[in-house]
């Protein structure tokens, strides 16, 4: 018998899914209507695939070629230690960071995102601050070295430096601030970056608004075994607002949700 956690991770994954096809409806309109180079999605015929599916959720109706175009989407890169970035991905940025920020530059869309969503808060009286945002990975590979160094003087060896290093400081590549897409964030009520500010006014204002201009919570609580980091609740990543909806009703973190979408875009029928 399944346990009551995967039955809700089916649900969910099942969930992604119809989020998904609900997307391919608006997708056209929001790519006429945006500069950022995101592939439009394929004018398909609607294939079902509403057999009955377990717990009373139906399968989607997504073709492989509009999952494929979803995964094709810039904003939706999968930057990890087991999916790197190379040196030379390629980041067009704008500053947008505060003037204590240690990085403070985007990519140029999520950079005027942010802003936006800084003015939002703002007229709601919250305030809400850049920390850190875009590194190129040369940069990434000099904390990674410094990092590692740092242990191999107290006597580690260079195995053991390196995944000491690890621990703290991502390999180049390896990190999400690597593509420009990810953004540190604090208030004036909570300026370092931990899980105290969780209980801040401006996290309780992201959780109810980021998701409109773009941005998600990209290292949950709940999504720690799949995505391998921590909980973060300051670190926020752009995928684009249409991107960002379907995300948080699916309830996948984004691991999950390209997985899925992987599955389809090869042609399986994914029920969860």
């Amino acid at each position: 018998m399944r346990s009551s956690h995967h039955r809700n991770h089916h649900a969910r994954r099942l969930l992604c899914l119809t989020a998904l096809a609900c997307f391919v409806a608006g997708g056209a309109a929001y790519a006429c209507t945006h500069k950022a180079a995101v592939p439009q999605l394929p004018e398909l015929p609607a294939e079902s695939l509403a057999q009955p599916a377990e717990y009373g959720v139906q399968q989607s109706t997504l073709t492989a070629a509009q999952a494929q175009a979803m995964l094709d989407d810039p904003r939706m890169i999968l930057v990890s230690r087991t999916h790197p970035i190379t040196e030379d991905y390629p980041v067009e940025t704008k500053e947008c960071g505060s003037a204590t920020a240690i990085n403070k530059t985007l990519q140029t869309e999520a950079a005027d995102a942010f802003l936006s969503m800084q003015a939002a808060a703002a007229k709601d009286g919250v305030d809400v601050r850049m920390q850190s945002g875009y590194r190129s990975v040369s940069y990434q590979k000099k904390l990674y070295d410094n990092k590692t160094q740092y242990y191999r003087d107290k006597g580690l060896s260079e195995a053991a430096a390196r995944e000491k290093a690890a621990a703290i400081v991502n390999p180049p590549g390896c990190s999400e601030h690597n593509c420009g897409l990810a953004a540190d964030l604090n208030s004036p009520e909570h300026t370092t970056l931990d899980t105290g500010f969780a209980d801040t006014a401006a996290f309780r204002w992201l959780c109810e608004n980021a998701e409109q201009y773009g941005f998600i919570l990209r290292y949950p609580k709940e999504a720690e075994s799949v995505t391998g980091i921590t909980y973060e609740p300051w670190h926020w990543r752009y995928v684009g607002p249409e991107n960002a909806a379907l995300l948080n009703q699916s309830g996948l973190c984004l691991e999950d949700a390209v997985a899925v979408l992987q599955r389809i875009a090869a042609g399986e029928t994914v029920t969860g």
